[in-house]
């Protein structure tokens, strides 16, 4: 479904698994960045109504999530540590594209949120299906849920405001360019790392 052109060696939830104080706090920040990439989006594209509407939507949801793990972290007598770059995310902003139209713009930015969802999503299922932890592996599964249908709410935003843009062509890049990527990630326990 997701398209994705390398999945994660299931062996990365025992990565994870081995420090969960920090594969905890880096998945806190993820879901802090990823309200304000929604709230960003909506604050440049507010000409449009639907994705005002479904984006406030995001940005709530990405937010509870935060605070759930926020309360994970507490509950397991863990300190949400500082919030940490993102080598994954700032690859992926380097492929952006930054010329062009506004409505390139617009749409590539879509496409950036869809990818990092759907990535999101496959590291959850990883760790739905492979961490050791039953109340972990079953709150990621929910969150993958979760991702799953905002990669498709930003693709679908995609495809319906593009102007001059061959979507599923710039995705299938998209997807391209992170199978290259990934190949030097999985090897920390971060979301992306």
């Amino acid at each position: 479904m997701l398209g994705l052109k390398l999945l994660t060696d299931p062996r990365w939830a025992n990565i994870a698994s081995s420090n969960l104080e920090e594969i905890l706090t880096d998945h806190a920040w993820c879901e802090q960045k990823a309200a304000s990439n929604a709230i960003s989006l909506i604050t440049q594209n507010s000409e449009h109504e639907d994705l005002v509407h479904e984006l406030t939507a995001i940005a709530i949801e990405e937010m509870d999530h935060f605070k759930m793990v926020i309360d994970i972290i507490k509950e397991r007598g863990y300190t949400l540590g500082r919030e940490r770059k993102d080598d994954y995310v700032g690859q992926l902003m380097k492929f952006m594209k930054k010329d062009g139209s506004r409505n390139q713009s617009f749409i590539d930015r879509l496409l950036f949120a869809a990818m990092i969802e759907a990535r999101s999503c496959e590291r959850f299922r990883v760790l739905s299906k492979n961490i050791k932890d039953e109340a972990l592996a079953k709150f990621y599964h929910e969150l993958m849920v979760s991702e799953a249908n905002h990669y498709t709410t930003f693709l679908n935003f995609a495809r319906k405001y593009t102007v001059d843009v061959d979507v599923d062509k710039r995705w299938k890049e998209w997807l391209d360019f992170e199978g290259e990527l990934i190949q030097s990630y999985g090897k920390k326990e971060h979301i992306h790392g």
